[in-house]
This record gives structure tokens, sequence and C-alpha cells, in this order.
């Protein structure tokens, strides 16, 4: 086909335009193409995003050979693993809104042709599809890939293991020695955290949806052929452009459901609910908190992957990466094998060309899972009306009762669990960690490894209205709805009350009668707000609820 001229360089009116742009190196030849915006979340801060900046250079050489011109720009990248536990933590997810919109501004500003966008850290890989699909204009998404494990004491290790060497060394069951030799060896290049935690999850989403082409988000981030998977991203946003296939043409009800399987049949991180109904929500496509609890059920659980199993990211590519994983679903009936990808397959057709290594124990034979039905569960009840989720892969105890402990703070809960005051069989209690409460909606991971490090995983529960990280493992459930900032059930939850976590029924109680949470709930008053001004009060105001995807707009 021929390409339309660009608007933003065609004709005599767009000589300014064009004298700026020539002004950095861009020729008439250069002009006269399609304009690619390439969408970059490289930053200096931390390992997953590190190497995006090399990688985009591979991108444009594959842009340029297909007869496009790449123009590279950047967003912004919270990193979860760094900031968790702090303060700082509160802009994770808001960031993901922020990269949404700023990749939105600069795209709509200079009317490109088309768009990839370079993802890596957990929220740029949601916040890059939403984009994508709000914007509907021909792109993909490439994710930079795992990082490799670290080894310690002859076995690999991830960040998770470093989180649940602090909760060990709290409860004197680690040295000083031995914590800092794990932090020295846990994370030994660029790329994404190692095990099926958000990122990775979100990455095996992408291919999943079809918006990113299968296979490439498994191989490593400092595996060689990186390069090579770069360059071909480059080619495939081009074939897009010709081909006007567009994200909302691929980003379907069936491919939100494809995605939900792999979710559920990896084990992968419950933060993948938020983020699947944002990008629904930008894909103008209804989806439901039930329609995960519902897919989950009739998925198998086949890949054991950390947190909860015995292999980490770069183990899954070495075994037959995402297609394989596909190929297993699609043998048990569990995707919809019609839906369209980026690559002009459909994902049936990618999964026809998974090659698996011999011997691999990484992805199950569908007639062996791990477990016959999904990571992802569904809570309702007193204490969460609107919906609660629990990823059930890292935990065989289906129901917990017990007292509550209550804090109002992570960092409150956090420091009860150093002291060694939480006890087994207590169900601990982080209120006003929401999306509008935090604001931020948090993630839990530094308590929750500390009570696994502490050795208290098996016999204590967690609920709040935060969420966790994918490195999380235990019986713990999060984004209670309605929060505690907007007055849900969990905002009067007192010391001692008794808790009732039942995954066989799908319910999450507290166990005091309706007559007396009425009363409560009358009597409660919302706190100050935590943030009035800035980014982070502008979210407070205007979050929805994590039931519908904590979204903006």
């Amino acid at each position: 086909m021929t390409f339309r001229p660009n608007p933003l360089t065609n004709g005599p009116s767009r000589a300014p335009a064009r004298a700026m742009l020539k002004a950095i190196g861009f020729s008439d030849a250069d002009l006269k193409k399609p304009l690619i915006g390439v969408a970059n979340t490289w930053i200096e801060i931390g390992p997953c995003n590190f190497h995006l900046r090399e990688l985009a250079v591979h991108v444009k050489d594959g842009i340029r050979a297909a007869g496009g011109t790449p123009m590279e720009f950047n967003t912004v990248s919270i990193s979860d693993g760094i900031t968790m536990g702090t303060e700082g933590m509160k802009a994770s997810l808001v960031s993901r809104e922020v990269i949404a919109d700023s990749i939105e501004l600069v795209t709509r500003g200079n009317g490109f042709d088309g768009l990839i966008v370079l993802v890596g850290c957990d929220k740029t890989i949601p916040g890059g599809v939403m984009a994508l699909a709000r914007l509907n204009i021909p792109g993909l998404i490439l994710y930079g890939g795992s990082i490799a494990p670290g080894q310690f004491h002859g076995h690999s290790v991830t960040i998770q293991d470093v989180f649940e060497a602090v909760g060990a060394h709290g409860a004197g069951r680690m040295s000083d020695g031995e914590l800092a030799s794990l932090e020295a060896v846990a994370c030994p290049g660029a790329g994404a955290c190692g095990g099926q935690f958000t990122a990775n999850t979100m990455a095996i989403v992408c291919e999943f949806l079809g918006i990113a082409a299968m296979g490439s988000g498994s191989v490593p981030a400092n595996d060689p052929k990186k390069a090579d998977v770069a360059r071909a991203a480059g080619r495939g946003v081009m074939d897009l452009v010709r081909r006007e296939l567009r994200p909302r043409d691929i980003i379907t009800r069936a491919a939100l459901e494809n995605a939900i399987a792999s979710v559920a049949t990896t084990g992968g991180s419950t933060n993948a609910v938020l983020h699947l109904m944002a990008i629904a929500h930008e894909a103008g496509v209804d989806l439901a908190l039930s329609d995960f609890d519902r897919i989950s059920a009739r998925v198998p659980l086949l890949a054991d992957l950390k947190p909860s199993g015995r292999f980490v990211a770069t183990d899954l590519h070495a075994a037959g990466g995402s297609a394989l994983v596909a190929k297993r679903l699609l043998e048990v009936g569990a995707v919809h094998a019609d839906a369209m990808t980026v690559t002009g397959r459909t994902i049936g057709a990618e999964a026809a060309l998974a090659v698996e290594t011999p011997g691999q124990e990484v992805v199950r034979p569908a007639s062996h899972p791990l477990k016959s039905t999904g990571g992802l569960v569904i809570l309702r009840g007193s204490l969460a009306p609107e919906g609660s989720v629990i990823k059930v892969s890292g935990s065989d105890r289906m129901t917990h009762r017990g007292p509550a402990r209550v804090f109002d703070s992570e960092e409150a809960a956090f420091e009860a669990v150093q002291r060694q005051a939480i006890q087994p069989g207590d169900v601990v209690v982080i209120r006003y960690e929401g999306p509008s409460g935090g604001p931020g909606m948090r993630e839990m991971l530094g308590v929750t490894s500390a009570l696994v490090g502490a050795g208290l995983g098996d016999s204590v529960a967690l609920v709040t209205d935060g969420r966790f990280s994918g490195a999380t493992r235990g019986l713990m459930v999060g984004h209670a709805a309605p929060e505690a900032f907007r007055g849900g059930p969990i905002a009067v939850v007192r010391d001692g009350d008794p808790i009732l976590i039942d995954v066989a029924n799908r319910r999450l109680d507290i166990e005091v009668s309706a007559a007396v949470l009425r009363e409560r709930l009358a009597g409660w008053t919302p706190p100050a707000p935590r943030y009035a001004t800035g980014v982070l009060g502008k979210y407070a105001r205007l979050v929805s609820s994590a039931s519908t995807g904590a979204v903006t707009g």
C-alpha cells in the first residue's frame, strides 16, 4: 500500500516543523516516510528497564530497514522492587496512568503513523498497552526480558529471596553476613525480576492478548538473541502500519480471556487482575472480576514457576517459552485459538509453532497439572462486598479463621512482624492502602515476605485493600473493595474480630452481625487525605475502585 503523507511534515506550511526536525538529523527522505513513535520506558534506576536504551537502537534499525522513520521518546518508570515498603511505593500504580497519558500526549502531539512501546518494570507494561488501546493506531509492545537468576549456596535466587531473607534476619534466623552475601548476588544484571512476578506475568499477558509477538518477551534481557527480537519488532510495527491492523482489532473479549488463562496457568501475579481490567476499559471491552474466577476455575495450573514453584522465567524460555504454554492450553481447550496477534497469525497458529525442549520440567503435561484449577480466585463477602483477589497457587490452605490484627498502614504492620508481635493463627489486616486511601495502592511484599521469613507463612493470613507483589506467596487476600478510605467494611474491623477466608466457597467475611457492622459504619468518618495536592492528590480524587481496575478516566 502507499502510505499517506504525515500531516506533521507534509506540505509547504510544514516547513518550520521540518526545519526543526532537520536540526537534529532527520532528512527530507526520512520525513517522507511513515513516522513511528518508539516509546521507551528506559530509566537508570533499577535493572528492569536499564537496558532498554540499547534495545531501542535495534528496534529503530528494524523500523528503518522496513521503510519507516523512528522517533524515540521517553516516559517514566518506578521500580517496585526498589521502592517497596517505603512512601515511594505510592507512586508505582500512579505511574501506570502517567505512562499511558504521556505516551498518548506525545503520540497525539506528533501524529505518529505507528507506535512501539518498550517496557520492563511492572507498571510500564500495562501502561504501554493502555496507551496503545486508547490511541488505537498500529502498534505493539516489546518487553525487555527477564533478569538471569542469581546463585546463592548452589541454588538459583531472585529478589523474592532477598525480601524473605529480611524477615528471616528480623526473626534471628539469618546473620548480617548471610543477608549481605545474598543481597550481593541476587540480581546479577539487567532485566526484570526473575520469577512469575508481575513483570513476567504481564509480559506473557501481552503475548496472549496478541499485542506482543509470541515468544518475544520470554527471550531473557541479556540473551544475544534479544537484539534480533528487537529488530523483528521494528519490522513488525511497520507491517502493522501497512496492514492498518490496530490494537482494538486485537484486544478483543476473546484475547482478554486468553490473557486471563495465561495468568491462571502460570500462577501469575494478582496485579494482572487490576491491569487487565484497566486494559479492557481502554479497549472498550466489558470485563468483570467474575470473569477471572470463571476462567481460572477451568484452567489447570501447569507452569512450575516462582514464587510458589521451582523455576524462574529464564527456565521457561529454555523449556519452550510462552508458545509452549499456549500449546498446552490449546490442548485442553482453554484458549480461543482464532484470536489474532500482531504477527498476523492467530494464537492457535503460534501455539502450533511451539518447540518443547526434551526432558523439560517447567511446564507440566496437561494430563499431570500441578493443580486442576488456576491460580486466581475472587472472594466476596461482608468484608469485601465488591470483591477481593487471592492467588492460591502459592498456598495449599483453603480455609483460615482467626482474630484480626488491624493496622492502618503497611509500615505499622511490618514493624509488628519485625518485633515478633504477630502470632500463629492471626489475620493481619492492613487498611487505608487502597487506590484512593494510600493513595496508590502499595504492594505489601515487605510485610508478606517478612511473615514468610519469620516462619509464619503457613500459619497466618493477611487481608488488605492494597496490592501484592507477584512475588507474594501464602494465604494473602488483596484488593478488598470498597477500600477503607471510601467506607468499605475493612475500615471498621477491630482487633480480635473473627475473620473467615473460605476459598472453596469464595468467601471473605468479618464474623460480626450485620447490625454491628452497620452501626460501626454509621459512626465511621474518613481520615484526612494523606496527599491533598500534586499528582498523588489528583490521583486520589479521580481513581476508581480496585474492583474496576483503579482507572482514572
